[in-house]
């Protein structure tokens, strides 16, 4: 294994998952070994989510309101963080709501038949009480809805010979664990948003109110205590990780980029020690930071050495957003458990003639989702930011991308902003910063307006692969608004005053 994958491999675990089955009581005296067949069927569920990794809680059968309610007593006791209730037969909608109600965490339902077909020609009803996986699904969705729970979605197929179903359920398990870790998160805010940047400004009292998260005010104090507190060694260690991550070219044609001096790069190793003594000190998951700078100052000089510190970090699935842009660091964190990655971006030029656009931003970056060996350049100057330091510059892993942006509306809520594309080979400009080859259908031009008009804010999370659906399930959990301007069915919104 190179010191690239090993420095970023990880397991991204498993969201607390309960798992209740559900039927109906007056069934089992009339049918001797209905509710045993029921739970085998249930039992080979649960295993199979845990053969696949997931950390399941199971609270066997529920078959009476008064059980329903202990049942959901029992998942808020288990702190679960997401649930899973197996249709296991036609069951009273009394037998449902109670969990969902008192566990207080978001649910599907899977509704899978042990067999494609009943037979027919031997049929009893003992059998079709055990095929009766769908009955009562327009039942307990429409209780939920009157009680004002949204059911963020259902998956419907067989048990034992439906692999398209289980692609489906365990999808929803991956976003399950995204949603768990949004609610457990500790995003650091040091600094102030990028002077002048409307779209970034955040109510930061609102992320900890909807989310369940918590934003965590530090001062770039903090950050000089943990970097003064970093030793020599830690330091030749850190060194050791960034000559092994990165390739240090001669000088491109850009004037501004010019090698990364010896002496640069060991203060970034410094301070990515620095960083990381930040990251546990205060139990962060991510950190959205911004300084100004003023006269050369010691702050000044901190804020412009982050970047090579904060692209290892994000890699290694701490997200760090630039320009103290919270929204985004959000987006980041989500598609990084998605483990699409997620590095800081926005639009940079268009390529008319090859019909994409380059997609970039000065940092920090996903290295880990990096194509070929990101590279490092010494920057004199920071374009936008004042001091100098050093750039990270490649471009995102070549095949399918994602564009994520956590945005808000005119009413304060929270929208999500997605577009598919593909990431295609070609040269990047030798700036110090990222940039990839992005195409987008129908076409570029169409691609940008749309996009722009869906009110995203300027910076977004690019990811690998395409995982609009599973953000779009995420948005379900969340009961906030979605937009994929790249699906073929897409319309402009028409606002009328």
């Amino acid at each position: 294994m190179s010191a690239f994958e090993e420095l970023f491999r990880r397991n991204y675990g498993s969201a607390r998952i309960g798992v209740f089955g559900c039927g109906c009581w007056f069934y089992w005296d009339q049918f001797a070994g209905l509710k045993e067949r029921l739970l085998d069927h249930q039992r080979v569920f649960e295993q199979r989510l845990r053969d696949q990794g997931m950390e399941i809680v199971s609270a066997g059968l529920v078959d009476t309101p008064q059980l329903a309610a202990q049942t959901g007593d029992f998942f808020r006791r288990e702190n679960i963080d997401f649930l899973i209730c197996y249709m296991s037969t036609y069951a009273l909608s009394s037998t449902v709501l109670p969990v969902v109600q008192r566990a207080g965490a978001p649910m599907i339902i899977a509704a899978l038949q042990p067999t494609k077909a009943m037979d027919y020609a031997n049929g009893t009803t003992f059998m079709q009480l055990e095929h009766d996986n769908q009955t009562s699904l327009p039942e307990i969705v429409c209780a939920l809805e009157r009680a004002n729970i949204h059911l963020p979605g259902m998956v419907v197929g067989t048990l034992y010979d439906d692999e398209a179903a289980w692609q489906r359920i365990l999808e929803w398990c991956k976003v399950a664990r995204v949603h768990a870790t949004v609610r457990n998160a500790r995003i650091g805010v040091m600094g102030h948003v990028y002077e002048g940047m409307l779209d970034m400004n955040s109510d930061a009292t609102m992320f900890d109110a909807f989310f369940g998260m918590h934003c965590e005010h530090i001062e770039l104090d903090d950050l000089h205590v943990c970097v003064d507190a970093v030793s020599n060694a830690e330091v030749e260690r850190k060194l050791d990780d960034i000559h092994a991550l990165f390739d240090f070219p001669e000088p491109g044609s850009d004037p501004i980029a010019g090698p990364a001096q010896p002496a640069d790069v060991a203060w970034a190793a410094r301070v990515a020690c620095g960083l990381e003594k930040l990251v546990e000190r205060f139990a962060l998951t991510g950190l959205a930071y911004y300084y100004r700078g003023l006269n050369g100052n010691a702050n000044e000089r901190l804020g412009a050495s982050l970047v090579v510190g904060s692209s290892i970090l994000t890699g290694q699935g701490v997200p760090i957003a630039g320009e103290l842009d919270i929204k985004n660091c959000l987006a980041m964190l989500i598609v990084d458990r998605l483990e699409a990655g997620g590095s800081f971006a926005e639009i940079h030029p268009c390529d008319f003639e090859h019909e994409i656009v380059l997609v970039g931003h000065d940092g920090p970056h996903h290295i880990g989702v990096a194509e070929g060996k990101p590279v490092l350049r010494g920057l004199r100057v920071l374009h936008g930011k004042r001091g100098s330091g050093i750039g990270v510059e490649f471009q995102i892993r070549n095949g399918p991308i994602t564009c994520v942006a956590l945005t808000q509306t005119y009413a304060g809520k929270f929208k999500l902003v997605v577009a598919e594309g593909e990431s295609l080979p070609g040269p990047i400009p030798p700036t110090g910063n990222t940039n990839t080859r992005c195409w987008f259908p129908p076409d570029l031009r169409t691609f940008i307006e749309n996009w722009s008009l869906a009110g995203p804010t300027h910076h977004f999370a690019l990811g690998v692969g395409h995982i609009a659906r599973q953000i779009e399930m995420l948005a379900r959990c969340w009961g906030i608004e979605y937009v994929n301007v790249t699906n073929p069915h897409y319309r402009r919104p028409q606002y009328i005053r």
